[in-house]
């Protein structure tokens, strides 16, 4: 059941266009069970409910990007090759189960400060991950969505000039609050979350 807490919230950064609305995804804790640093294609576990809910989406006429911070790259501990060959999985197991394709995956490779904050503009809660895929893709931010379960993705996703929604599958775990920080709506599954953003789009669609 969705929590509303930022009603017609608006935030900085938008990229404006006529492009489509979009829902931003983020990888791990949200799509896909978290493994820590993992890169084995055998150990990706789908969400509850998630490519089902992806599939009604994009049947909406939402388009899907997955963005990721991944500092195991940074750290030493895969490299892109591998982390590739998992994004190609995970892509291939969303087409061949769901009927699902994903627009685009952005991924941040580098690591965060001594004090966890990002030394990028792309690592969530920075918001080029976002403004990257809305300008390559001519996606609308305005009408876009960004889905995780830290605040540190909504708080990208407020940066970048759409709406924020958490997840709460146990990822947030520090809970540091902040205007940019406050999810516009909070969801404990995934079947909650696409009955309220196909409520969302269907009143895009009716607004003149």
């Amino acid at each position: 059941m969705a929590l509303t807490t930022r009603p017609g919230a608006r935030h900085v950064q938008a990229v404006h266009s006529e492009g489509r609305p979009c829902l931003f995804i983020d990888k791990d804790g949200t799509l896909i069970h978290d493994v820590h640093y993992n890169v084995d294609p055998a150990l990706l576990r789908f969400m509850p409910g998630a490519g089902a809910a992806l599939a009604r989406l994009q049947r909406a006429g939402l388009a899907l990007v997955i963005v990721t911070n991944q500092s195991g790259i940074a750290r030493g501990l895969f490299t892109h090759e591998q982390f590739d060959v998992l994004q190609q999985a995970l892509l291939q197991r969303l087409q061949q189960e769901f009927s699902v394709t994903i627009d685009a995956v952005e991924m941040c490779p580098h690591g965060p400060d001594a004090d966890g904050n990002p030394t990028c503009p792309c690592r969530k809660p920075a918001p080029g991950m976002l403004t990257r895929a809305a300008r390559a893709l001519g996606l609308d931010l305005s009408r876009s969505w960004m889905v995780g379960d830290t605040l540190d993705d909504v708080e990208a996703g407020h940066r970048a000039g759409a709406g924020g929604f958490l997840l709460r599958s146990g990822g947030e775990t520090v809970w540091r609050r902040g205007p940019l920080r406050e999810p516009d709506a909070a969801f404990d599954d995934w079947a909650a979350l696409a009955d309220h953003v196909e409520h969302l789009v269907a009143r895009q669609t009716a607004t003149p």
